[in-house]
């Protein structure tokens, strides 16, 4: 540091002062002019320094709330990754899903139409009558529509996919995977609970929340007693080409007697946000068990839903099989075939989807209990 100035220089005998946190201007004793109209060139440079020594937990509680805030902060980020991870996994099982049940219609499609072009032939033949030509001519248009909906719908969740992994307007074509698999339940829900108490970045959130206030609680005492710090430094002073060197050392203890009685209500507020953040945590762990359970148990039910689903298909193909077989030995007629194709399809429609809100279910267990990949 340095600087220069035009001034007066009048002594006060051998009167010295120790400057603080910089130079300051320090009569010498060169001068008695006792004049303030009678000015001199007067220069300093020097070097000062100054560390603290103790301030009884300003400075600790300062650096531990700052180090609370920047955890919170972390925690954040967490959170949002894993709001983002589950957004993208039910989108993907969602597509997934909804390219399936294409898949499902078009199937129907096809049979249809091989239905429909053996109904003409026997009807031509007098074999059958003209109204089953109708009847699965419109269970085709029929089959056809349910195409056209899964065809938009599987469409449609490809684009929340593209907008959930930020791919803009200009996403690719991709491939994901043809069918969708289930795990079995093979953790108690107690262990879900646990999980999801311990790693949820939203209860670390308001967890580091509570431990900046009870860091601010700290700061804010600290002013009800001394800070204590060490200063020390070289300077350079003079005055007309005459100059001196200077060192100085020495302990500066800085102590408030009165602030108006600030500090009462500082320490008084961050103590009332530190009880409201306890009473946020107690809150949102009451939330969390919900999340968990609530998860937990719909991911169970559509276990049970696929193994209902899956058992209700199979029952449905055997129907379709036999009305088939009824309706080529003139046994059976097409309400009966139609009747049977429709509910087959409509449960492997159901069987697909089944599986696709399984896997949902289950990434919703996996956000509600913070795990991520």
């Amino acid at each position: 540091m340095g600087q220069y100035l035009r001034a007066t220089e009048n002594g006060i005998g051998n009167a010295t002062y120790l400057p603080a946190l910089g130079i300051t201007r320090s009569p010498s004793t060169g001068r008695h002019s006792d004049s303030l109209t009678d000015t001199f060139d007067n220069y300093a440079a020097g070097v000062s320094v100054f560390q603290y020594l103790y301030d009884f937990g300003r400075t600790r509680g300062v650096i531990e709330e700052r180090s609370a805030e920047s955890d919170a902060e972390r925690a954040r980020l967490q959170l949002v990754e894993l709001d983002l991870v589950y957004r993208v996994s039910a989108a993907y099982f969602d597509l997934v899903g909804a390219r399936q049940t294409v898949k499902v219609y078009d199937e129907a499609v096809a049979q249809r139409t091989e239905h429909l072009n053996e109904v003409k032939v026997k009807a031509e033949a007098d074999l059958r009558p003209q109204i089953d030509i109708y009847t699965a001519q419109a269970e085709l248009s029929r089959a056809e529509l349910h195409r056209t909906d899964a065809r938009n719908a599987a469409a449609t969740a490809k684009v929340a996919l593209d907008n959930a992994m930020g791919l803009g307007e200009q996403s690719p074509d991709y491939r994901q995977a043809d069918t969708l698999a289930s795990a079995p339940v093979t953790e108690p829900l107690q262990s879900f609970l646990h999980r999801a108490l311990d790693q949820r970045p939203d209860l670390k959130m308001l967890e580091e929340g509570a431990r900046a206030a009870g860091a601010r609680v700290r700061e804010y005492r600290s002013d009800y007693l001394p800070s204590l710090g060490a200063a020390a430094g070289y300077n350079l002073r003079g005055d007309d080409g005459t100059s001196t060197n200077n060192i100085y050392a020495g302990v500066v203890i800085t102590w408030p007697l009165f602030n108006g009685f600030r500090t009462e209500h500082e320490v008084a507020e961050s103590k009332l946000r530190q009880d409201a953040i306890r009473h946020m945590i107690e809150d949102l762990r009451q939330t969390v068990i919900l999340q968990v359970k609530r998860s937990f148990l719909d991911w169970q039910a559509s276990l049970d839903r696929i193994r209902q689903a899956g058992e209700t298909l199979d029952a449905s193909r055997v129907e379709l099989d036999l009305a088939g077989k009824r309706y080529e030995n003139g046994l059976g007629n097409i309400i009966e075939l139609t009747d049977a194709q429709r509910r087959y399809t409509q449960d492997d429609a159901a069987y697909v989807k089944a599986q696709a809100d399984s896997a949902i279910a289950r990434a919703a267990l996996d956000r509600d209990t913070g795990t991520t990949p």
